[in-house]
């Protein structure tokens, strides 16, 4: 009698422990790694992030790309660190460089995301005139033909003019001056390039306003006086006729050192 009470007090402990068993047995396997899971389940492939290269090395490959010019690669490795280490001291590096590999490959609008994002991240930072600088280098760079859009002078002529309003004493103060100079001779060409236009279409009134325009918006720039001459001789009623072309030369963007 009392044998069977406790064989059966035995086996209902048992019975009453198992779930506990069961337990601590998940609890064990959800404490093992994953690498472990795939030897047990015969998966043994490498894992991507176990074997991914720190912000540190991705920074180091990044920069030796750049400085060879390999701006592609450079921006790979820049922008591995900005996915996988936003928050690494690498990353605030990595935003900026990865903003110049964009603006070396002449993609403008990406590299001024980039540099306006850093711009507003770190307004304190020491590279701010740089990214300035930048900035307004990624207006000038798509400055065109007189004969087209001159939003990329104007807006080059903006950022410029507020990087020398922040920074007056930067390394870039004189190359911001000269480029300024260069961008305004581009918008009075532009506007000489009109005139020409009008001219040839025989609009002569409308010739004589554009002029008007382009010696009191622009009374120091290189071709203003040129542009007084021809002013004169349309109000006299004396248009240049066949030697129209000798009037409208070397209207191009000039080179910004000159100045």
């Amino acid at each position: 009698m009392m044998s069977s009470f406790r064989f059966s007090n035995i086996l209902s402990l048992r019975l009453h422990s198992l779930p506990t068993t069961l337990l601590t047995i998940v609890m064990l396997l959800s404490l093992s790694s994953c690498a472990t899971f795939q030897s047990w389940w015969g998966n043994n492939e490498d894992n991507p992030e176990d074997n991914r290269l720190s912000a540190k090395t991705l920074a180091g490959k990044g920069i030796d790309e750049f400085s060879l010019g390999n701006y592609y690669k450079a921006r790979k490795h820049f922008d591995e660190v900005l996915d996988y280490y936003p928050f690494s001291p690498e990353a605030t590096l990595a935003q900026l460089k990865s903003a110049d590999s964009n603006y070396y490959m002449e993609y403008y609008e990406e590299a001024l995301m980039l540099y306006h994002e850093f711009e507003e991240r770190h307004p304190t930072n020491e590279a701010i005139p740089y990214v300035m600088y930048h900035i307004a280098m990624c207006y000038y760079q798509q400055i065109d033909r007189i004969d087209r859009d001159t939003n990329g002078a104007d807006n080059a002529i903006k950022e410029f003019s507020k990087l020398l309003r922040a920074f007056p004493d930067s390394p870039y103060t004189k190359e911001a001056q000269g480029r300024i100079r260069a961008a305004n001779e581009f918008l009075v060409n532009h506007e000489y390039f009109v005139v020409e236009f009008y001219l040839r279409t025989d609009k002569y009134e409308e010739a004589q306003t554009r002029l008007n325009y382009l010696i009191s918006t622009y009374p120091d720039a290189t071709i203003t006086p040129k542009a007084k001459k021809l002013l004169k001789r349309l109000e006299a009623g004396d248009p240049p006729g066949f030697n129209l072309s000798s009037w409208f030369k070397d209207t191009l963007l000039p080179d910004w050192q000159i100045f």
